[in-house]
């Protein structure tokens, strides 16, 4: 199905049958004046006093306990980026379905009109009695990181970031399973993240818990290659600077192991796939369309040399030159001549550009 054809589809899905995604439904019976008469007046006098007597009564007696808040300001939602709250009500009302769908939790969607995030904190903290879970969605960077930061301070109910947390949850899993299924080490990955806002910051953030290397982590804006020698840069941004002589996404990605991409569509192309090194993670996370297709990401590393064997190692196994120039693309599985130089390398390998590979031990 072509996007055009989604589009319509999508529009079709949330107007027909009724407008919108959720609805409240009542959990007890309701058939008869009696079940009315304990549902409201006057039996709801009787949790009211209770939860006045002890206000934890409120988890036995009313929903608090299995309801979370999916709360934005519409400033960051998806890829489309500052569109408003109103704007934004379809994909909080479609975290609620999710929430309900997979995990039986209640949820209700809260649009609030605002920009500044003090005002935007105090009608959070106003609202919080009500529900047992706060989930803060598609809000911007750097601000997002503040409100967080005091809500769940001054809060005496979880509240999660979900651009941040949820994300850096799930690419660091991909993360994880990829260095083991390549045969690499975190610790000594390339990663290249494009990106700078909120998601991208977590994501990085996490990827150092588990391993990673600061000195090893590009991080890209709209501007290029977030670097120590700009001077546009929150403290955020600074945060993950780099020194490397780089400034495009392009020239980052030439070596790399990882490519996280949570920032815009379109970015990423088939050479630039095949300039990382040898089996790459490539994740594409754009929403709601990505920085490369799968099946064009796919596509480019087929036609790839990732890594060229060589026997022979001269007197003490140094550097070997190729056949074809750097850079060079070839149909895996190509024949390449190989001659080793006195110029000094690892004893244990050769290096094809795209990292050093160790030689079988001869038996």
């Amino acid at each position: 199905m072509d996007t055009n054809e989604l589009m319509k589809e999508a529009l079709a899905y949330h107007a027909e049958g009724g407008p919108g995604k959720i609805e409240i439904r009542p959990t007890k019976p309701d058939a008869t004046q009696y079940d009315l008469s304990l549902a409201y007046s006057p039996g709801v006098a009787a949790p009211c006093l209770a939860i006045a007597d002890d206000p934890a009564k409120a988890y036995d007696y009313t929903i608090k306990g299995n309801l979370v808040a999916v709360i934005t300001n519409g400033t960051a939602v998806l890829g489309l980026g500052d569109i408003g709250p109103l704007a934004a009500k379809p994909v909080m009302e479609g975290k609620c379905m999710l929430f309900k769908h997979f995990s039986g939790i209640n949820a209700f969607d809260i649009e609030i009109d605002t920009t500044d995030p003090e005002e935007f904190i105090a009608a959070v903290k106003r609202i919080a009695p009500t529900f047992g879970g706060i989930n803060l969605e598609d809000i911007k960077a750097p601000e997002c990181f503040e409100i967080e930061r005091r809500l769940v301070e001054e809060l005496d109910i979880p509240v999660m970031h979900d651009d941040q947390h949820g994300t850096a949850i799930i690419a660091s899993a991909a993360l994880i399973n990829a260095m083991y299924l390549s045969g690499k080490r975190i610790d000594e990955a390339q990663i290249v993240v494009n990106g700078a806002g909120a998601a991208a910051i977590a994501c990085a953030r996490m990827f150092l818990a588990l391993g990673a290397r600061r000195d090893q982590i590009t991080m890209c804006d709209s501007r290029g290659v977030v670097t120590t020698r700009r001077t546009d840069l929150n403290p955020v941004k600074r945060e993950f600077a780099t020194s490397r002589p780089v400034t495009t996404l392009r020239e980052a990605l030439v070596g790399a192991d990882v490519f996280l991409g949570v920032s815009t569509a379109g970015v990423l192309d088939a050479d630039m796939v095949r300039s990382m090194a040898g089996n790459p993670l490539v994740m594409a996370l754009a929403n709601p369309d990505p920085e490369i297709s799968y099946d064009e990401a796919k596509a480019a590393l087929e036609k790839v040399g990732l890594y060229l064997e060589a026997t022979g190692t001269g007197e003490s196994g140094k550097v070997f030159s190729q056949s074809v120039n750097a850079g060079t693309v070839l149909d895996v599985g190509t024949a390449v001549e190989v001659k080793f130089t006195d110029d000094t390398a690892p004893d244990n390998g050769v290096t094809t550009g795209g990292g050093w590979a160790p030689k079988e031990e001869e038996e």
